[in-house]
């Protein structure tokens, strides 16, 4: 063992309960964040599986544009309806609980969202809006805010009693805590209310001619059509604009409640744990409830007592005694294991005594990535295992 990984035993953060946060009928929703590729979206499934095992009725809606999860679950693909996902049966028998999956549609969603909350004619005319297809399909942040807005529903519905969410796979994968209030401020801004305001109105006899030579600026810019298309949508829009920051603030709350928990993913990577401790920060400083970390693929060796340095020498000694290729090869092998478990371990440890709050769970590495529900079990039982 190397010294580095000698000073950093002693300082291993408390054990995760996996299976007691998801069997807690107390606890209604589970968000998983963390940086793009470190298994987040198999954590969140393999998490509903173990939560359907531990007789919860549980939904996972995943934001990532992956299909890892529709074909891990069975499924040939997934949308923005809950799918039932058909488990199959542990050595105990039937599977007592329930699970549902989904693929967040923002677009399918934002529309949802102003055919609930618009009279019929208002809603066709947003709907058909250039514009208003722009903004449901591309605007920044209007993902993360949908995913907001369809965590809200879900929650409502009251048909599921515990909801996991699998954030995007991004460098600001918590940027959905502050999507709805960047797309309200949008939307609300001095700008959009000056050009959805009808030349003849408010907002043009108090700024007065200076206005309308902006506006014709803008529309030499974008095109006159692309103006006359926000200034309609605008128009359309805002009746229905309030509800959607009522609704956002509520779900905002929700999230700091204590039947939320919020799970950290990351590798033993320096790169993975760096965004593990900025998201820690984050959730800490925003009074988030943080109920642990996971880390995905650690390195584990079979002979843990014998160290890379001793592995080595035996090789040494084995190349110079000859014959013994086959041996010598096998503890060379052993050797670059152990030096990657002392990494690793090196790097848990200095986030531990970093954040000795917080408790972490291990997933052992696979020698091949999760394609099915066995596999998603799999991780599910090393993630109670912890």
């Amino acid at each position: 063992m190397s010294a580095e990984s000698a000073q950093g035993r002693g300082r291993a953060a408390a054990r995760f309960d996996v299976d007691g946060l998801l069997a807690d009928r107390g606890t209604r929703i589970v968000v998983c964040c963390g940086a793009g590729g470190v298994g987040k979206t198999t954590t969140a499934a393999a998490m509903g599986v173990r939560a359907a095992e531990a007789g919860r009725d549980a939904v996972v809606i995943t934001v990532d544009p992956a299909r890892r999860l529709a074909q891990s679950m069975g499924l040939r693909e997934l949308d923005n309806t809950p799918r039932p996902v058909e488990l199959p049966e542990t050595g105990r028998g039937a599977v007592p609980g329930s699970l549902h999956a989904m693929m967040l549609d923002m677009k399918r969603t934002f529309d949802e969202i102003v055919e609930a909350h618009a009279d019929p004619e208002r809603a066709r005319q947003i709907l058909a809006n250039p514009f208003y297809q722009s903004l449901s399909s591309s605007f920044s942040g209007t993902q993360e805010y949908m995913a907001m807005e369809k965590l809200g529903q879900l929650r409502e519905s009251g048909d599921w009693d515990l909801i996991i969410v699998d954030t995007p796979p991004s460098r600001s994968a918590l940027d959905f805590l502050d999507a709805p209030e960047r797309l309200g401020r949008f939307l609300d801004s001095r700008l959009i209310r000056i050009l959805g305001a009808p030349p003849a109105t408010g907002a043009f006899r108090v700024l007065g001619a200076g206005v309308g030579m902006v506006t014709g600026v803008i529309a030499k810019i974008v095109g006159a059509q692309v103006l006359k298309d926000v200034q309609s949508f605008v128009a359309a829009f805002d009746a229905v604009f309030g509800g959607f920051q009522e609704r956002a603030e509520r779900t905002y709350r929700l999230l700091q409640e204590r039947g939320t928990g919020f799970v950290v993913v990351a590798a033993p990577e320096d790169d993975a744990l760096r965004e593990a401790e900025f998201f820690i920060e984050r959730l800490r400083d925003d009074r988030m409830p943080l109920a642990g970390i996971v880390l995905n693929r650690v390195h584990r060796t079979a002979v843990p007592d014998l160290p890379e340095q001793a592995a080595t020498a035996a090789a040494a000694e084995l190349d110079r005694l000859g014959d013994h290729a086959l041996a010598a090869a096998a503890l060379r092998l052993h050797a670059e294991q152990a030096r990657v478990q002392d990494r690793e371990q090196w790097l848990m440890d200095r986030l531990a005594a970093a954040h000795p709050e917080v408790p972490a769970a291990e997933v052992p590495a696979r020698p091949e990535d999760v394609h099915d529900l066995v596999g998603l079990a799999e991780i599910g039982r090393a993630l109670g295992e912890g």
